[in-house]
């Protein structure tokens, strides 16, 4: 694998699975599992009937019904379930994480951004989508608001594996960072129980860059 595709690696690409008012949990890919970047765009079919979310349930009740929608991947009816409790639950920064997962799923990369921007603003310690917003912004190559996306997601749940190779690569690949790059590497190692071998390449070709050069021994006198 060559260094240049660590830009597919690392990314968390998931569904939430949380209340409506709590801070979301992810259910990422293994580490090293490409994400959004690589994910084809969402394509519902177009045929599919979209079922409109039932307004007489309470805000939990519709949430539970288009969190069964999205598993069942009935995307159409999952965002419009989500999109209605956005509208009238702005406060709720489930929803909108959701909505920012499929509009980012969907290569729909400033509705997402939004959509992120605004769950973070109802719940300030939504990890998730800190996180999406780093992805997102690297992708955009705003690369000192994807660090700091990628710091705050850190500073709330500073052991995301997932999270830490994201920000990694970014100190490697965008920021040219290399120091930065190799401690996270190694932080990623720690988490990981060092398996990930083109981690570990990357971080010898790291240090090997890093080594000053061998003097080039002295010709004897003749």
């Amino acid at each position: 694998m060559t260094r240049s595709s660590k830009t597919l690696l690392g990314l968390v690409a998931g569904l939430v699975l949380a209340g409506c008012a709590g801070t979301p949990a992810v259910k990422p890919d293994r580490p090293g599992a490409a994400g959004p970047a690589a994910s084809r765009p969402v394509k519902p079919a177009a045929t599919a009937p979209v079922k409109a979310p039932d307004v007489r349930k309470d805000a939990a009740g519709q949430f539970e019904d288009a969190l069964a929608a999205l598993k069942a991947k009935r995307l159409p009816e999952a965002r419009a379930g989500f999109e209605l409790l956005a509208k009238e639950h702005p406060e709720f920064s489930g929803p909108l994480t959701n909505l920012g997962i499929l509009d980012a799923k969907a290569n729909a990369r400033d509705a997402a951004i939004s959509d992120f921007t605004r769950a973070v603003a109802a719940n300030p310690r939504n990890a998730v989508a800190l996180n999406w917003l780093g992805i997102l912004y690297r992708e955009g190559k705003n690369y000192p608001r994807a660090e700091q996306s990628y710091l705050k997601s850190l500073a709330l749940n500073p052991d995301n594996p997932a999270v830490v190779l994201n920000l990694a690569i970014l100190y490697d690949l965008y920021l040219k960072q290399p120091a930065n790059a190799l401690s996270r590497y190694r932080d990623y190692q720690r988490m990981t129980g060092n398996r990930e071998l083109k981690v570990a390449a990357w971080i010898k070709a790291l240090e090997a860059a890093a080594a000053p050069a061998t003097a080039a021994p002295a010709t004897p006198k003749t």
